[in-house]
């Protein structure tokens, strides 16, 4: 093992946390989730879907609002409350800000605790789209742009190079034995 990993169980809280069975079973979990056969546009969707839950003022309950949403959508939740969890806690208070600045400039004639209340929504609800379709397009071009460099591995791999459709053709056209 590397000196990265020779350092971090050399430390004995980490080493017994690391070793212990719920901790690997928990990893396994996890990696099963990530380790999905969905498109990159579904897994996309997730992401999104998290992020614009993530700005909406449900805070504390954010990450139990995205498991719902994705278990009724039946999204990969993984990859929701990973959207949700963009919007970390030292970013909330501007995000909110910024959601209630547009608020304001949207309901200018909003006042007292139900204008407050209107202009947090419409301001959340707007910048939570935004980021969710910002979101979207970043995952989806990372995620097509990682399958397709996994493809040309795998298919340079077999020796054939090319696209994983040539490398199937090319078989095809072998002689049986």
């Amino acid at each position: 093992m590397g000196e990265w990993g020779a350092g971090c169980q050399s430390t004995a809280g980490w080493s017994l946390v690391h070793n212990s069975p719920v901790f690997r079973r928990l990893l396994d979990r996890i990696r099963g989730l990530l380790l999905t056969d969905d498109p990159p546009w579904r897994i996309a969707l997730a992401v999104a879907v998290g992020v614009f839950i993530s700005c909406t003022p449900t805070f504390g309950f954010q990450t139990l609002i995205a498991l719902a949403v994705a278990w009724v959508a039946r999204l990969n939740r993984a990859a929701t409350v990973t959207g949700v969890w963009v919007n970390l806690p030292w970013v909330t208070p501007f995000v909110y800000a910024g959601a209630l600045k547009l608020g304001s400039v949207l309901l200018p004639d909003a006042s007292g605790v139900p204008g407050f209340w209107q202009m947090l929504i419409l301001g959340t609800t707007v910048v939570g789209a935004a980021a969710a379709i910002v979101a979207w397009i970043v995952c989806f071009s990372a995620l097509s742009w990682r399958r397709r460099t996994r493809l040309q591995q795998r298919a340079g791999e077999t020796g054939l190079g090319g696209r994983p459709a040539e490398a199937a053709t090319a078989r095809e056209q072998e002689p049986a034995a």
